[in-house]
Formats: structure tokens, sequence, C-alpha cells
């Protein structure tokens, strides 16, 4: 375990380069400001409580469950960008319309995926860049790497003010779908599975990076973040591309 966790990590290291510090989402780095550009802190009045891409000028991809339905999140009512430490200001836009799937189902989460529409563009800069979406036709391999990054809860047991990024293999979707027992469609299994890498509370809505791309969405997983039998599952963006592409055609829903 140990031996796979140093693997992992040092995979995340020489990606991220020698400006990477020691830090945590779940066993992750500290993310130089320099790189994923497009992470965004999802706020509620009261500060960050999810996570988020910038796929569009004036949309963000994140979680469904993330939009304040129930009693775990506040109503997000800005996003922030440009900044990968939360004690800074970074650029800040507001919410003018939350897109939440239409048939989107809290328990367990089903179609967990929602667009954010913004008050105004954020053009991409030296601290600001989109993220590119998933080809409908994404097909992941089982043990393939990617990325989660997120302001979430780490081995502390707290949110912390700097992103933290974690290296996880995705998971068969027959394994994930024998440990959770049941699985919703149109998801992706990768990270928890037989490691302690992966997201945690906080970290929900934010993008599991596979081949450059905002493959999938933190959706949910193991509520204490240490069962090391449970994958964390994540909505597999390539099977709503069509939703996406037609919100952002149309500017809104």
């Amino acid at each position: 375990m140990q031996d796979l966790h140093k693997l992992l990590l040092l995979h995340v290291l020489i990606y991220l380069g020698r400006n990477a510090l020691g830090a945590k989402i779940i066993n992750g780095v500290k993310v130089p400001e320099d790189s994923m550009q497009y992470m965004a802190s999802v706020q509620a009045r009261d500060g960050h409580v999810c996570g988020g891409s910038l796929i569009r000028g004036n949309f963000v991809l994140t979680a469904a469950h993330c939009d304040g339905d129930d009693d775990d999140f506040d109503v997000p009512v800005r996003v922030v960008f440009g900044t990968h430490d939360l004690r800074k200001t970074g650029t800040v836009r507001t919410i003018v319309q939350r897109c939440k799937h239409p048939d989107y189902q809290n328990d367990p989460p089903e179609n967990d995926i929602m667009l954010l529409k913004l008050s105004q563009s954020v053009p991409d800069s030296e601290t600001i860049q989109h993220i590119r979406l998933p080809p409908p036709d994404m097909n992941l391999q089982p043990d393939q790497l990617c990325r989660v990054a997120g302001w979430g809860v780490t081995e502390a047991g707290r949110g912390v003010d700097d992103l933290r990024v974690a290296l996880v293999s995705v998971v068969d979707q027959k394994v994930c779908s024998q440990q959770w027992e049941e699985i919703p469609a149109n998801v992706i299994c990768a990270g928890g599975y037989e490691t302690q890498n992966g997201a945690c509370s906080g970290d929900s809505g934010g993008p599991l990076v596979c081949n450059g791309t905002a493959a999938g969405i933190v959706s949910f997983g193991d509520h204490f973040c240490r069962d090391e039998s449970l994958p964390n599952v994540y909505t597999d963006v390539s099977k709503f591309r069509p939703w996406i592409d037609q919100i952002v055609k149309e500017n809104g829903c």
C-alpha cells in the first residue's frame, strides 16, 4: 500500500514539476499557480462549498448536488477563479443561473451534473484557462491514471485554503458495482479502491481530469473517505455532451 501511494505521488510530482509542495486532498500535493488554472471554487455567502471547472467563458461545470437543495450545502452565489489560495480574492463572478440536469436524483446521486451560468464571461489569461470536454465516445480503461483536485477535507479532517491534487486510477465498472452493490448509470469509478488517494467532502463538483479533459465530476464516495474497499464515483461527462452543448449554445437553461 505504501509503495503504491509513493508511486502515485511521484507521478503527480513529475507532472506538476518541482514547484509542487507536499500537501493533501486525500494523499495529494499542493498545486502550483501555473497549473490546473481551470479550477473554480463554487461558493455560498459563507465561503467554499464545491469545486468546479471553467468550460466556457461564462459557464462552470459542477455537480447537481452542490445546488443547495439539501442541508449539506448552502446555495452557491458566486464562483472564484484565478487563484489556488482561497485566502486571496481572485476573479469573482456571481451566478445568474443554476442549470441542474432535469433527471437528477439525490439519493443515491444520479445524473449528478450542473452548469452554472455566470454574470459575466471569464476570458483566458495568465491565471485562468478553460478545460476541454471529453468526446462523446470517450472510453477510459481500468487502471488508467487521472487527476482529481479540490479544496476539500484532507487527512486532517478539515477543508484547506490551498488547492490540492491527487493521482487516481480508473476502477473497472464491474468491480465498482460489486463494491458499492449498486451504482448509477453514466458514471466513472476512480480512486479510493485499494488506495488512500481520492476526493473527499468539499471536493464535490470538481473535475476528474483524464487525457487533458474534464472527464468526470466528483459525485460521491465513502462518507468518511477512509474505506479502501469503496471507489470514488464521478459523473461521466462524455455521456452528457448533448445536454451541455445545448445549454451552452442557448446561453442558459
